[in-house]
This record gives C-alpha cells, structure tokens and sequence, in this order.
C-alpha cells in the first residue's frame, strides 16, 4: 500500500507540472493561442519561411465529462511494462555507455549527450535523435553522443531522459574524455515551467524533475572544465544563474520569464531547435555564431506570429569561447545533415 501511495502520488504531481506548465504557456499567449503549441511542417535543412504557429486544442490537456484527460500518454501495448522499462534502465545505459568510443589523441574531442524530457509529445525526440545524427556526421562527433528520451515508441529502444541515467551518461562522458581539454555539449529539450523547472515525463513512472541548482551540482561534481548545456524549453533562462561558470557557455530558448514557441503534437521541431540545430549549425560550424543567427531568426518568427519575443540568452564563461575555437580548427565540418521527424 505504502508503494501504491508513492507511485500515485508521483504520478500526481508530473500531472500537476504539466498542467502548470500548459496553463502558464496559455496565459502568456497573445489572442488565446499558446506559445507552447506550434508546427513545423518543413522537413528540410533550410526553411526560409520558418515554422508557423498555431492553436491546437488537441495539444493541450482538455477535461471531459468523465473527468479522464483526453491527451494522457497511453502506454503501448506491445511495449514493457513500467516496471520492467525500470529494470531495464541499469543494463540499456551499459550499453549505451559501452557503445561510446575512444577520444581522438593529440585535438580537443566533442561529447555530446541529448535529453528529451517529455514523452507526451514527440518535438522532443525528433530533436534529440536529430542532434545525435547532426553531431555524429557534420561535427566529427560519431561515437560521442548519448540519446536519453522519454517516448512510447522508444521504451525498449532508448534509455530514459531521467535524473539518474543523466548522471550514468556523465559517469560515462567523463571517463572516457579528456576532462581538461575536451568539451561536454548537453542539450535539453522538454517543457520548462514558471519556477524553471524542466519536465522529465514518462507517464506512469514517477520521475524526478530536473531544475537549474541540481543540474548545476551534477555537472559541477564531474569537474568537466568545458561544457556548453543548452536549455531548450520555455522559462529556460531562469537556468542562467545555476549554470553560468568559468569554461561554461549556457544557451536558452527563452529570457526566465518568457515562453518559447513550437512544441506541440502537429510540430515536428521547436523553433530553437530548427534555428539552432538545423538552420544555423547547418550554416556553420561555429556553435556561438548560429546562436546568433538562430536568434534573429527567431526573432522575424515571432514579429512575423505575433508572438511575444522569447529573447534567447547566452552566457559565456571565461575560456569558453578560446577552446571552441581550438576545437573547430581541428576537425573539418562535414556535409549538411537533412531533418526528418522520428517515424
């Protein structure tokens, strides 16, 4: 009984941090429509139009007669159980872990580890298996990234975007690097809410939420000297104060306390991660330079909508910038990599 009480109550309160996040999204949008809900329909490398935004009553939580939500994430069928899905979790980030290769003597590396929060909508795995293809093939990353994400069509497939794996992920990354030279990229798409908190959400299990002072202790406690962590979710810049450091640069889709646009179930990409991962790193091979280009572009996206301005952030520890440019000039940039959404 006590186990039961535990599980519902942990189910209970991702349920309440999911419906904070969507009624707060809600209330920041202008003429009703929420920020928190958009599409992307474009599946190429470059989209000059840009994502258009719009309402989607099926995206958020709606109550019905019976009082069950109509947008809960139905378990599959075919999959594992919940409590097998956990069990699993120890064996898959072994071998997740086990798959990553050696570093390249002699040059700075790049170890990049992609987390997709919420596994209600799938933006969040297309952007994190995208990042995995991008860093793989065009920045000299093949077999330096880990996938964590939160998804039904990938419970047996992909370990889970939890707070736990995030640290066997960072055991793993910090073994194998060179810890005073190489550099970390974490990239975190999910919903964020108000109080800058980031949703880790696989509905049943009762998952842990990540917030900005735990994180920040996590990488902290791995002593990586150079990380870039990108925070793709609305209020992210309330990640900014915890994060900021020596030899760290921080990027977020949004100021603290301001929404960002283009998650939703008709998106296939969130307008962060179309103008960062595909449209600007496409265009370059400098990471701070297409966060400056995926900001403008941002920027002509919600004029263009309407929408009230994100304002992206970016802060950069000293060092930071030196040693990613020590590491551009040891690789060549590979060829453009093409999005598509996860089938």
């Amino acid at each position: 009984m006590a186990l039961l009480a535990f599980v519902g109550g942990g189910v209970a309160m991702h349920l309440l941090a999911h419906l904070h996040a969507v009624s707060v999204a809600a209330m920041q949008s202008p003429s009703g429509v929420s920020p928190a809900i958009g599409t992307a329909h474009s599946t190429s490398a470059t989209q000059p139009a840009g994502p258009s935004i719009t309402a989607d009553a099926g995206s958020t939580i709606v109550s019905t007669d019976d009082g069950e939500d109509d947008n809960a994430d139905d378990w599959p069928a075919d999959a594992p159980s919940p409590e097998q899905v956990l069990y699993a979790q120890r064996q898959m980030m072994d071998k997740a872990v086990g798959a990553l290769t050696p570093r390249v003597p002699g040059k700075p590396n790049l170890w990049v580890i992609a987390f997709a929060g919420d596994g209600g909508e799938d933006v969040f795995r297309n952007e994190a298996e995208y990042a995995q293809r991008l860093f793989a093939r065009r920045f000299d990353a093949q077999g330096h990234v880990l996938v964590l994400q939160n998804n039904p069509a990938t419970l047996d497939a992909r370990p889970l975007a939890t707070w736990s794996n995030l640290e066997t992920a960072l055991d793993g990354v910090a073994a194998r690097m060179d810890r005073g030279q190489d550099i970390l990229l974490l990239y975190l798409t999910s919903h964020g809410t108000e109080d800058h908190t980031l949703l880790v959400d696989m509905n049943p299990l009762p998952l842990d939420q990540l917030d900005p002072d735990g994180l920040a202790q996590m990488l902290s406690s791995h002593h990586i000297r150079y990380k870039v962590v990108v925070v793709n979710a609305c209020y992210s810049g309330g990640f900014l104060p915890s994060l900021r450091g020596d030899g760290t640069a921080v990027l977020t889709a949004a100021r603290s306390d301001r929404s960002s646009f283009g998650c939703g179930s008709d998106s296939d990409i969130t307008y962060f991660g179309r103008a960062w991962l595909v449209d600007g790193l496409n265009q370059t091979d400098d990471i701070l330079v297409a966060f400056a280009d995926a900001k403008k572009e941002i920027s002509q996206w919600e004029q263009r909508d309407k929408l009230t301005p994100s304002e992206p952030q970016l802060d950069l520890g000293a060092g930071i910038a030196a040693q990613l440019e020590k590491w551009r000039a040891s690789h060549k940039a590979g060829p453009t990599v093409g999005f598509s959404a996860a089938k």
